[in-house]
């Protein structure tokens, strides 16, 4: 039976984890943290396993393509084709894109903003068009080819996955038994999805090797 082999990286700290605020689907970059993260633990620990890639695949968010772009250049991976795919989008926060994590416990109550978050099926409010971040997030190029059936206001762990999963089976999964050394740069929650669904099937069985780098 074939094995096979893909590596998940989490992007470095962004702008945005560094101010505790929700984020999502607000493209902010990496801080400086963050590229340190990227560079001394995501692509040095890569480079110390000797592992490469012939192809990688991220979202569409400006913080994992940095983290990606990085990964790249420290591996000498500058030929390898690079996929951005909207789907590994982090999990949209809702409403509460934009505020600050503490804020919104102080205002809604601990217990409810961590059932908002970490629960599986519970949402955050959907994003209004008063969010001061409704606009740049709608209206940003890059999913200006996502559906209006297919834009998310918001988004639970179950949501994302049903986002996400269809993604892996269908365009990631057949370079994986393409016998191809894939590279999946992404999110927390978006890869936290793909892992709950992989180690249910056939394909953890399958995978020789399943890295998680900064989770």
């Amino acid at each position: 039976m074939a094995k096979y082999s893909v590596v998940f990286v989490r992007h470095g700290e962004s702008e945005w984890n560094k101010m505790n605020l929700f984020c999502g689907w607000h493209d902010v970059g990496l801080s400086e943290e963050g590229e340190w993260d990227a560079l001394e633990i995501s692509a040095a620990s890569l480079k110390r396993e000797n592992i490469t890639f012939d192809v990688a695949f991220t979202s569409c968010l400006r913080r994992a393509n940095q983290t990606l772009d990085v990964i790249r250049r420290e591996l000498n991976l500058g030929h390898i084709p690079v996929h951005q795919l909207w789907r590994l989008n982090e999990r949209h926060y809702g409403a509460l894109t934009g505020f600050n994590k503490r804020q919104m416990a102080d205002i809604y109550g601990e217990p409810q903003v961590q059932v908002w978050r970490r629960s599986f099926n519970v949402p955050p409010p959907a994003i209004e068009p008063n969010n001061p971040y409704y606009g740049a997030i709608r209206n940003n190029p890059k999913f200006r080819h996502i559906a209006e059936k297919d834009f998310p206001l918001t988004e639970t762990l179950e949501t994302t996955m049903q986002r996400v999963v269809p993604e892996w089976t269908d365009t990631i999964i057949p370079e994986v038994r393409a016998g191809k050394k894939v590279l999946v740069v992404a999110h927390g929650t978006s890869l936290r999805g793909l892992v709950k669904h992989i180690q249910g099937t056939m394909e953890f069985k399958l995978l020789e090797e399943l890295l998680c780098l900064n989770q």
